[in-house]
């Protein structure tokens, strides 16, 4: 199986022809949400993308198996049950239960593969162990914890994804025990992989490195090996993740394989609402059950989301979304009016005939130039508008109608927005 499909990719910081590692069959990796709080339409944009990647590779041929990471262990999860006073299980399974929902609202396909911090902790275990053994990692008790800590100096290919410069790196051994700091978006030291247990603690496994539980630098490692055995054709997430995050994930799982174990980094670009980026602090968060309490619909978020190059920003203004849900009611318009009875007696013209081939063509080709919905869906309004026009002069067939429907109805198996 061949196509001439380019995706943009991270690491090699162009264009690169999709070359499965599988004739046929695609292990697709999309990371999901940390799920103490429900995901925002900046969180949707990205899961959109990934839908619109999953479906296309689909809409090839391939056999897609796809997984998504769900982050339900972090301390922002402990934080955030006990502000509500309900336990941690409690809080993700009901945000769980809202995500789940709400990609099925917003037609985004749900992967075979859904896996938790939570149910992958022995494998974080197993892949502690062998970077101990190994000396990537090593063991050091801060205010009482005994906690695991990955040197990425031991790493040779240290932040390739990002491009860091490493002769910037301190010179004195610091360790970050956190996952995060406020405004540091590079930990520029040694990063946590196992919180060693503490008296008081309510959130730890009893496991062979002994009660604690895997930080967030080390869980999505542990989801993929359970699922596809390190095993990756293609890694997507947002921007954001292209700080410590990936270079993180490639630094422990490579030092194991000694090998790179993905060959394809996605990464969409930010959603941002009236200009500004989305913060609690600014108090401009937006949920989809924000839009849908403007009588936003479901089908025009989704088309709001994907209508854009997804490696370009997106500003979500109510202005912007109202043309978008025009341009879109007056696609659909077109495409009813292209249905002609089967009685018909009209002939086929070479100008149809070749207007109706378009479709598939100019699809396909600014899809495979690195997914370009937005260029992809103008051609088919473009090429739509024409054919509506030759209906209107009766210079249509009822072939060539059926034929266009037919080529539009498998074009929005990847859409989803035109049916």
């Amino acid at each position: 199986m061949t196509f001439l499909l380019k995706l943009y990719n991270t690491l090699t910081r162009k264009l690169d022809v999709f070359k499965s590692k599988e004739e046929g069959k695609v292990k697709l990796v999309t990371c999901g949400p940390s799920i103490y709080q429900l995901p925002h339409i900046g969180n949707y944009r990205t899961f959109m993308f990934e839908d619109i990647l999953h479906r296309y590779l689909e809409y090839l041929g391939y056999d897609v198996q796809r997984l998504i990471n769900i982050t339900d262990v972090e301390d922002k999860t402990l934080v955030e049950a006990g502000k509500q006073n309900i336990s941690p299980k409690e809080l993700t399974q009901k945000n769980i239960e809202i995500f789940l929902n709400e990609l099925k609202q917003l037609k985004i396909k749900i992967p075979a593969f859904i896996e938790r911090s939570s149910t992958s902790v022995n494998e974080a275990v197993e892949i502690i162990e062998i970077l101990l053994e190994q000396g990537y990692a090593y063991w050091y008790t801060y205010k009482g914890r005994k906690n695991v800590y990955f040197d990425p100096l031991n790493f040779d290919d240290f932040g390739k994804l990002y491009g860091l410069d490493m002769s910037k790196w301190p010179k004195q051994r610091r360790r970050y025990h956190r996952d995060n700091y406020s405004g540091d978006r590079w930990n520029k030291g040694d990063f946590i992989l196992w919180r060693g247990y503490k008296k008081g603690d309510t959130q730890f496994w009893d496991t062979n490195l002994g009660k604690g539980y895997p930080a967030w630098n080390i869980q999505d490692q542990a989801m993929v090996k359970k699922t596809f055995g390190f095993d990756v054709d293609i890694w997507c997430s947002g921007i954001d993740s292209t700080h410590r995050h990936h270079d993180y994930i490639i630094a422990t799982v490579e030092s194991i394989l000694e090998k790179p174990f993905v060959n394809y980094w996605l990464h969409c670009s930010h959603l941002i609402f009236d200009g500004e980026k989305m913060s609690k602090r600014k108090g401009n968060i937006k949920y989809p059950s924000d839009l849908i309490k403007t009588k936003c619909i479901w089908n025009h978020i989704r088309f709001f989301l994907i209508y854009g190059h997804y490696r370009r920003k997106l500003n979500f203004t109510y202005t912007e979304y109202s043309k978008s849900c025009d341009l879109l009611i007056s696609f659909r318009e077109m495409v009813e009016t292209l249905r002609i009875p089967e009685t018909s007696k009209r002939v086929s013209s070479d100008k149809a005939k070749k207007l109706v081939t378009k479709i598939k063509t100019d699809f396909e080709n600014h899809m495979n130039n690195d997914l370009h919905v937005k260029s992809a869906f103008n051609s088919l309004y473009d090429t739509v508008s024409k054919l509506v026009d030759m209906n209107e002069q009766h210079l249509l067939s009822a072939k060539d109608s059926k034929t266009a429907l037919d080529e539009l109805k498998a074009i929005d198996s990847v859409f989803q927005v035109i049916f």
